[in-house]
């Protein structure tokens, strides 16, 4: 049995509930997935699965991505990915996993790649509140003393200075499925999930 599916993030939108309360959902594209490889725990020494996910033209990918496919069944696609199993003799190789896997009301995680930010002072990276900003203050944005004494005469590690923000993997726990359209592959989650508009991300069972 497997618990995982892959998605793309679509946007943002809102859900009226039955009792008439207005939520913030996120809409998730949730495509099947095909098995491309078997990796069991004689050869490999464990048990997952390989799949294969965005469906793209076979001029897109180069030479030894489109042989491995091609022994997969010849169907090309730009990201792979693997799930460990259980039972990996439960899988064959093109077998589609579909999202019907999930039910309305089951609560998922999501796990992907949160926005980058790139280069980011200690304001906004870490909430600081900043210096006086009159009276000849030359402290604004600045993270401020964070030198030591002669002992230790260094600056500890984990200190929050600037630096690079964002393009993290991120998880979320305990995400409500309030929707599902098989027809369209959706999902309507409530709350945000990491990432832009086309990130992909994973979805599993809490």
């Amino acid at each position: 049995m497997i618990n995982k599916v892959f998605g793309k993030k679509l946007g943002m939108t809102r859900y009226f509930l039955d009792e008439g309360v207005c939520v913030p959902v996120t809409i998730v594209k949730v495509e099947p997935c095909v098995v491309i490889q078997k990796k069991t725990s004689e050869k490999d020494g464990y048990e997952a699965v390989q799949i294969g996910f965005n469906p793209i033209k076979e001029k897109q990918i180069n030479s030894p991505l489109r042989g491995h496919l091609k022994v997969a069944g010849g169907q090309w696609f730009s990201i792979l990915k693997e799930i460990r199993v259980d039972d990996v003799s439960q899988f064959e190789v093109g077998q589609e996993i579909l999202p019907d896997i999930f039910q309305i009301g089951d609560k998922v995680k999501i796990s992907g790649i949160s926005k980058g930010r790139g280069f980011s002072g200690v304001i906004k990276r870490w909430g600081f509140s900043g210096g006086r900003k009159t009276h000849g203050s030359r402290s604004h944005r600045v993270p401020g003393s964070i030198g030591q004494n002669t002992s230790p005469g260094r600056v500890h590690k984990g200190r929050k200075l600037p630096g690079r923000m964002g393009f993290q993997r991120v998880t979320i726990k305990n995400l409500r499925i309030l929707d599902i359209r098989p027809d369209m592959n959706i999902l309507a989650l409530k709350g945000s999930i990491p990432g832009s508009v086309n990130n992909v991300i994973e979805i599993s069972k809490s």
